[in-house]
């Protein structure tokens, strides 16, 4: 990827689902914000009135001018810009008693406006944080339910990105944004008011820019918001590029490749660099123009209110203008323009947390492709009895069928043309044990995926005891299945909370018990802490051995009716694999279990082998069986066996084709 220049319709991972969003906005504050009214009533009338009081003093102070301070003052009554008539009753009749009043009132302002001002911001800041957290919590607990096929698709920094960044942008604004937002509108509103009140015609020369900041504001947020967008996407590269990087940091530095991958986060980072730059030059242009259109109402209403003071009124205006009430424009000219001019900065905030809504909600909407059945019930496993029956699964078609009533000719026409699994047809009794093997990309492990609907199949059924697995709910599916993946994964916390992880109620006595059948017990005394040893992120304090006996046993703690082991002894040595398979053994006698496994010694002892090539069963039977047929299995066995030479030309050629398949598929699987 270049820094000169990016594709942002095709770069951006989360554009198909921004995409499909209206008004992410509108959605936000009636799907979240309803939850928090309160709070965000609190924060807008506080804000008022805040504001109201900050407008206060300059009037007193125009009031003292003409008529305390000035010998031929009007009275105090008059010099107020509206409602003298009804306080004229209450103001002393000195100038000392109208001085002491004056400084009343303006401290006064002051000190209820810090109580309301007070109240804003825990309103504002209330509203901000709950929807926050809300909308945090629900993004991730929408992407944690997505199928595996969507993660494939994205990289963690992205995902990242969306759950930190954009959630943080959206806060922004609902705090400081709204804040500002009703800021503004009280002082625009309100100062206008004042100055009508006082000189209607030179109110007109002050607000004299407004519709030229109006345009001008408006032609900023058509311009600013794809290039916000852009640096979104940019944001959730660079993002995952350091992701990767860091959790390869062995492999970087055991391969010396620190340049290469300091000029790969260069790239990315200036990719971001040149999206973000491109948004700020925008706006560094945008805002001291604003300034300067703002900026020519307070000359001209300075120009002209100067002149008419001194000289009467000037040109086509009529009428007088004393001294305090051209103090009160000069003052609130200046609030008044900044305010207008801050107005720019709110839109920027808006569409930044406009574009980060629309890729939370774009997630939020994604469709889950293994959709649950609103009739499903609870899966009773008596058996263990597991059938697949006729299955064919493509991962690009992941879901077609999500019903087991969809018509074969329904199923056939929404195939996918790059097919995993084709026509897997098998039958486990309860209590027996099926292995399946194969060369790598044989379709191994999506045969299992299948069974804990990771995916759901394209075509055929897969039962347990007689339910089909896509009319029971998930949860209960993946509850009477112990899983122990090729890919062991731990996660931050202590060695006891990660063999307790799916089965938090347990005790320590349970946990032992779990880790000594698993052979982790002993190695997991002579940690420095024991059971209460910290593992680190992704266990990374602990061998690949190690690991893996610990996700053995929380398969074990868990104690399920039916168990999958996908490579589950792959990073452990020769005498621990022994000492493993041994418990493994004595664990699955008495349920329905699956093994993979590419050393075929640890399941030879299998009820069933099934040998799976190109996605489909190519050979099924017993160990000495196969061997006896001289099949693919029989060749497999040679391989391991050191028999290379022995080994027939069609088998070596065929692992080359395989293997070349492999090395170019995106989507490889066991």
């Amino acid at each position: 990827m270049s820094g000169s220049g990016v594709d942002w319709e095709e770069d951006d991972p989360f554009e198909e689902q921004r995409e499909e969003i209206e008004n992410p906005m509108k959605r936000l504050f009636l799907e979240y914000g309803r939850n928090y009214t309160f709070q965000a009533i609190v924060g807008v009338f506080a804000s008022i009135f805040a504001r109201i009081l900050d407008l206060l003093p300059p009037i007193m102070l125009a009031v003292a001018l003409d008529a305390v301070f000035r010998d031929e003052a009007a009275s105090y009554a008059e010099a107020l810009p509206f409602g003298g008539d009804l306080v004229a009753p209450y103001i002393p009749a000195t100038q000392e008693g109208q001085f002491y009043l004056t400084v009343g009132v303006i401290a006064a302002a002051f000190f209820f406006g810090a109580a309301f001002h007070w109240l804003r911001n825990w309103g504002f800041n209330a509203f901000a944080q709950n929807i926050q957290h809300d909308i945090r919590t629900d993004t991730y607990d929408k992407m944690q339910r997505l199928n595996m096929d969507f993660f494939a698709d994205k990289q963690t920094g992205e995902m990242m990105s969306i759950l930190s960044n954009d959630v943080n942008r959206l806060e922004r604004f609902l705090n400081d944004g709204m804040n500002s937002l009703f800021r503004l509108a009280v002082m625009v509103v309100g100062i206008g008011a004042i100055l009508f009140a006082y000189n209607w015609q030179l109110a007109l020369v002050a607000l004299l820019p407004v519709p030229l900041i109006a345009g001008f504001t408006y032609l900023f947020v058509r311009i600013i918001q794809p290039k916000y967008a852009a640096v979104r996407s940019t944001v959730g590269k660079v993002n995952s590029r350091l992701e990767n990087n860091l959790g390869g940091i062995q492999v970087i530095k055991s391969s010396t490749t620190e340049d290469y991958e300091s000029e790969r986060v260069e790239d990315v980072s200036q990719d971001y660099f040149d999206a973000n730059w491109d948004a700020i030059e925008t706006r560094i242009k945008f805002f001291p123009g604003l300034r300067v259109l703002a900026g020519i109402g307070f000359v001209v209403t300075f120009l002209v209110g100067g002149l008419w003071v001194f000289r009467g009124a000037p040109g086509p205006f009529t009428g007088s203008l004393s001294e305090g009430e051209f103090v009160v424009f000069i003052l609130y000219t200046q609030r008044f323009i900044w305010p207008m001019a801050q107005f720019g900065q709110i839109i920027n905030m808006y569409q930044r947390a406009r574009a980060s809504s629309a890729r939370m909600f774009g997630l939020m909407d994604e469709p889950s492709r293994v959709a649950e059945n609103p009739n499903a019930t609870d899966l009773e496993v008596t058996a263990g009895r597991v059938s697949y029956d006729d299955v064919t699964f493509g991962y690009g078609n992941s879901g077609a069928q999500s019903a087991p009533e969809t018509s074969t000719e329904e199923r056939s026409d929404s195939r996918d043309d790059e097919i995993i699994v084709e026509n897997i047809d098998f039958t486990v009794a309860g209590g027996e044990t099926l292995a399946l093997v194969g060369p790598t990309g044989a379709g191994k492990s999506t045969v299992l995926k299948l069974l804990l609907r990771m995916y759901d199949v394209d075509e055929g059924a897969i039962t347990v005891d007689g339910q089909d697995v896509r009319n029971v709910t998930l949860e209960s599916l993946r509850e009477s299945i112990g899983y122990v993946s090729q890919d062991t994964f731990l996660f931050y916390g202590t060695v006891e909370e990660n063999i307790k992880y799916g089965t938090f109620g347990a005790d320590r006595e349970d946990v032992i018990e779990a880790a000594k059948m698993a052979e982790a017990h002993e190695f997991i005394e002579n940690l420095p802490d024991g059971y209460d040893t910290e593992v680190g992120e992704r266990g990374v304090k602990l061998s690949g051995g190690q690991r893996q006996r610990i996700s053995i046993a929380r398969a074990i703690l868990k104690d399920p009716e039916i168990l999958v082991l996908d490579e589950a002894t792959s990073d452990v040595d020769t005498e621990t694999e022994m000492l493993i398979q041994r418990s493994i053994d004595e664990l699955a006698a008495d349920r329905t279990t699956f093994a993979i496994a590419h050393r075929l010694s640890t399941i030879k002892d299998a009820d069933q082998i099934l040998v799976l090539e190109g996605g489909e069963i190519v050979e099924r039977g017993g160990h000495e069986e196969l061997l006896e047929n001289g099949g693919l299995y029989s060749h497999l066995w040679g391989v391991q066996a050191g028999e290379i030479d022995e080994l027939p030309q069609e088998f070596i050629e065929r692992a080359q084709r395989r293997q070349a398949r492999t090395d170019v598929s995106t989507d490889d699987d066991d």
